[in-house]
């Protein structure tokens, strides 16, 4: 690697993972919109664990695909909350699949849907819709060209065995690592995720840049002393109401791909590597 790349001296790429390697968008709508109409349309049973109330009937009766996104979308953003309120050793510890179960049992019943899944035969593995999530399209072919001549390791708040289940998901992403927020006990933007992962890469920060489609992210592993690329996402910015903060992060960005731009394989050709 010569000093012409953008990002010299970087060894190693860290990648966020919901919204940046993955559309979690398509696939939770889609699985939501699924489910939904399964339970609209399955008939009538004298069985009390198959019926459902007639107020639930009706409820699920008016609920549009629209709806539905609208809940994923809810969804999302408790994760969000979540993750940026969690105080290390003050919040107790709870990993991202409890959180995702627990925010879906509280999701339906705001939404007037309590009831609606029967609990371990269906709530928990609706909550699991996390671990399948579909790529984007140019997600595994940039990563394999970018694992050619980097490093290349998730970080994530997401815990080990929703990363494993994600990495082998459809089309195998081949990340070389797989490091968790949650292996360090906090969840990013905590400067301790950023500087673990950096440690347990054998690296410096310097020798590390971020990935991800949220300039926040970004944000955050920059005041570590990471490198910054960002990869914009369709609807993914955290800032996307704050004009002013995005135009300013063009000063800061390393490498910037526009989201009409072909995502990591764009990346793969800003750093040299062609494929």
């Amino acid at each position: 690697m010569t000093d012409a790349t953008p990002l010299p001296g970087v060894q190693a790429l860290l990648f966020d993972v919901f919204g940046t390697v993955v559309d979690w968008r398509s696939t939770v709508v889609a699985e939501l919109i699924k489910r939904g109409r399964e339970k609209r349309d399955a008939p009538a049973s004298s069985s009390s664990s198959n019926s459902l109330p007639p107020s639930l009937q009706a409820r699920l009766a008016e609920l549009t695909d629209e709806d539905w996104a609208t809940f994923a979308q809810q969804w999302r953003t408790s994760y969000g909350a979540f993750t940026k309120g969690f105080v290390p050793g003050e919040t107790a510890w709870k990993d991202i699949d409890t959180h995702h179960y627990d925010s879906l049992l509280e999701l339906l019943e705001r939404w007037g849907l309590a009831g609606l899944f029967r609990d371990d035969e269906e709530t928990r593995p609706l909550s699991l819709v996390w671990h399948r999530l579909q790529p984007w399209a140019d997600t595994a072919k940039g990563l394999a060209l970018l694992g050619t001549r980097y490093i290349t390791s998730t970080l994530s708040n997401g815990n080990q065995e929703l990363l494993r289940d994600l990495n082998e998901h459809g089309p195998g992403l081949g990340f070389h690592w797989l490091i968790s927020a949650a292996d360090f006990g906090a969840y990013k933007p905590n400067p301790k995720t950023y500087l673990g992962a950096v440690e347990a890469l054998g690296r410096k920060p310097a020798e590390c840049a971020m990935v991800a489609a949220h300039l926040s992210d970004l944000k955050a592993a920059r005041s570590c002393g990471l490198r910054t690329v960002y990869v914009e996402r369709h609807r993914e910015e955290d800032w996307a109401s704050q004009p002013e903060l995005i135009e300013e992060a063009r000063s800061w960005v390393d490498v910037w791909v526009s989201a009409d731009q072909d995502g990591f394989v764009e990346a793969a050709r800003r750093l040299g590597i062609s494929g």
